[in-house]
């Protein structure tokens, strides 16, 4: 689906949308309103790049970072149910992970971590492990993967 049909369909189903984004920086907001229109169906996006910042604007709890890491799927989940609770939108998207360089062995270059929420459905959290193909790499394949999640989520949303 493209970015073009996911904004058709979700303004088909009167569906606005939030983005929530840390290694991403902006670029799943930005991919959605390249397309003109978009402001019938984009809400708002949020990039959340500190710990604080995803504390502040999606409430984040303390604890979970500081048990899970910010490149988690639990604060993945927060940000998404997140940026739901602090924006007028029925579907959200969420995207933390470790674009490079750098990482650990324990959370490696490339390790991404993403949420979904859609009003009144549980929340979908999974991690990909793009690899170490570089800061730019990960970062658009991050983006599209968010792109995708968002499209599933419409047909989610839109079988309910």
């Amino acid at each position: 689906m493209t970015v073009s049909d996911l904004l058709d369909r979700a303004k088909a189903c009167n569906i606005m949308i939030a983005t929530a984004e840390s290694c991403t920086g902006g670029m799943v907001a930005a991919a959605l309103t390249d397309i003109p229109g978009s402001s019938a169906v984009v809400e708002r996006g949020f990039v959340t790049y500190t710990n604080r910042a995803k504390q502040e604007m999606l409430g984040v709890e303390t604890d979970t970072l500081d048990t899970h890491g910010a490149v988690s799927e639990n604060v993945a989940r927060e940000m998404a149910e997140g940026a739901l609770q602090h924006s007028a939108a029925q579907l959200a998207v969420s995207v933390t992970g470790i674009a490079g360089p750098g990482g650990s062995e324990f959370k490696p270059e490339g390790r991404v971590c993403f949420g979904l929420a859609a009003a009144g459905q549980p929340t979908r959290t999974e991690t990909i492990e793009f690899g170490a193909l570089g800061r730019n790499t990960v970062r658009r394949a991050a983006r599209d993967h968010a792109l995708d999640l968002l499209a599933q989520g419409l047909s989610r949303t839109a079988q309910n």
